[in-house]
């Protein structure tokens, strides 16, 4: 049995929207409808004939409507296999009539926790009935079609006008029911963790004893890291009042792009919302790589963190030149000195409006991505011309507490974001412990590489001058490597800077490699039991050392 006529259907929703054109609909089409309290009352007002439940069940609703349609003739008619002649047998010696479709969405109970409403408030938005008759109808979808929310009403009146739904239709529909269902009962049992642990000292401490997401795939990636590698992006799928949006199965059947990719988006567009990396608005270019999100993301933390014009430039998730200046051009320009090299082929982030000055610095340098909040139409003109480079829009990111999930094999790790805004991240609070305090220009050059070498991957040393990264050595498996690797790269730029650290120094020789290069001030966090040595180190060279008292890891 492959399609299945709509003869009889069971409609039960919280959202009421586009319900009374599909209640005209089914009817029209010769349809009988069984409601429910709310839901009955606005299908009867628009003049439709609907069967109310308590008469199919002979019992009223009950409990505030806690219950109403958890009753054996609205459940076996929900999960009645009319492929089978024994449970055909079954509802004639009952009396009771199969339903060929529900039509039913949930209770907003996501929606009333965001609002801050009290816990019996949420509480009361549980779902029972709701989830009860999801489940069965799509567990049973070999006789039910299942539909959960109103952008599906014009798939249904379609299918009641063609006959019915297919048996493959039906599958995606129960697919997409079952993702609700789980969806809410995650939110639910999530949020249940957070309230009402029973691990007392890990609900102190902050961490539930259970954490739950739900992703839905955004888009298809044309491959991973490497060309080998199968790819695709994902991002959280939030359940608002009444039910999600379109799967992405029916995003493809219409034929509309998936999430982020280019849609011929106006001139000067720019991103709302921080849905981080994920949620960026693609203006220009081919579609975006697992590499280019990678990259992306870690140019928007670098860029992001500043209140000045910033730019930073990324390869490989390290920035290869970072500065800040009077306005975005003169940033980049600065940031694109300190490693002409490496910035080619790499991802740039603004935290300002592209101008068109920028832009024409940028189109003079082959560029895999360019990321900022927006930019001017002039701008996006100019660099539309490249074929290939990627124009995103992406809000700044949310300054609020927030955690981060790393997967790692067989688990994963839950931390709360690193964020440049503790006592220590203002160099007011950091502690002078040798050399002659400093003017407040070179002092500005310390807070701005301290601040930078946040987006450098441990262990991370960075050199900088004129509100510029003229020296970065990264990712070393030593701290003395990266000193080495930064001094190098800065050459006689080196003279007369100043240093970030973002760990404390182990050893003295970490100060002997910065001193003969001539670095002229060091910020890090101290901490070593060595740190004497290292302040001694600091003053034979005639360095000025500052301790921040906090720690930037970044791996």
């Amino acid at each position: 049995m492959s399609t299945i006529e709509i003869r009889r259907a069971l409609v039960s929703v919280y959202d009421k929207a586009g319900l009374e054109e599909l209640a005209r609909g089914l009817h029209e089409a010769g349809v009988e409808i069984i409601s429910t309290g709310s839901t009955a009352a606005v299908i009867a007002g628009a003049g439709v004939p609907v069967v109310k439940v308590e008469e199919l069940t002979g019992f009223p609703e009950c409990l505030d409507g806690r219950v109403k349609t958890l009753h054996p003739r609205v459940h076996a008619g929900l999960l009645a296999d009319t492929r089978r002649p024994e449970h055909r047998a079954q509802l004639g010696d009952l009396g009771i009539s199969p339903f060929e479709l529900l039509v039913s969405n949930l209770y907003p109970f996501e929606a009333t926790v965001a609002s801050g409403a009290p816990a019996g408030q949420c509480v009361e938005e549980i779902d029972i009935g709701g989830p009860a008759m999801v489940r069965a109808a799509a567990k049973n979808h070999a006789s039910v079609a299942v539909v959960t929310g109103p952008s599906q009403y014009g798939d249904v009146l379609a299918a009641v006008r063609a006959g019915g739904f297919t048996l493959e239709q039906r599958r995606r529909l129960a697919a997409r029911a079952f993702a609700l269902t789980a969806r809410y009962d995650v939110a639910v049992a999530s949020w249940f963790a957070s309230v009402y642990a029973p691990d007392e000292t890990a609900r102190d401490a902050g961490w539930p004893d259970v954490a739950g997401a739900f992703w839905s795939r955004a888009e298809v990636l044309r491959y991973g890291e490497n060309p080998h590698q199968r790819a695709a992006l994902y991002v959280p799928a939030y359940l608002p009042a009444g039910s999600p949006g379109p799967d992405d199965a029916e995003r493809d059947a219409a034929g509309a792009p998936p999430a982020g990719t280019s849609t011929g988006a106006s001139a000067g567009a720019s991103a709302a919302g921080d849905g981080g990396i994920a949620a960026a608005r693609q203006l220009h270019g081919k579609a975006m790589s697992y590499n280019n999100y990678v990259d992306a993301d870690a140019a928007r933390r670098a860029a992001y963190d500043f209140g000045q014009p910033c730019v930073a430039i990324i390869k490989h998730s390290n920035p290869c030149g970072i500065a800040i200046g009077a306005d975005l051009a003169e940033a980049h320009r600065k940031a694109h000195a300190c490693d002409p090299v490496s910035a080619f082929g790499g991802v740039i982030a603004t935290n300002g409006t592209v101008t068109p000055e920028l832009a024409g610095q940028i189109a003079e340098i082959f560029t895999e991505v360019v990321i900022a909040p927006a930019f001017s139409p002039e701008a996006l003109d100019i660099l539309s011309k490249a074929k290939n480079i990627r124009l995103l829009t992406c809000a700044p990111p949310d300054r609020g507490p927030g955690t981060e999930w790393r997967p790692v094999s067989g688990g994963l790790l839950m931390q709360s974001v690193d964020r440049v805004d503790t006592l220590g991240d203002n160099a007011a609070n950091w502690e002078l412990k040798t050399g002659i305090a400093l003017d407040e220009l070179t002092l500005g050059d310390l807070a701005f590489a301290w601040r930078a070498v946040r987006s450098v991957k441990s262990n991370a040393i960075l050199l900088a001058s004129g509100g510029a990264s003229v020296g970065i050595g990264m990712g070393q498996v030593n701290r003395v490597d990266s000193c080495r690797l930064a001094v190098t790269r800065a050459g006689d730029r080196a003279v007369g800077s100043v240093c970030a650290s973002d760990a404390y120094f182990p050893f003295p020789d970490n100060i002997d490699v910065l001193a003969e290069a001539g670095v002229a001030a060091i910020a890090e966090p101290g901490g070593s039991i060595r740190d004497h040595l290292v302040v001694e180190a600091c003053e034979r060279a005639g360095i000025t050392l500052y301790f921040t008292g906090v720690r930037h890891f970044y791996h």
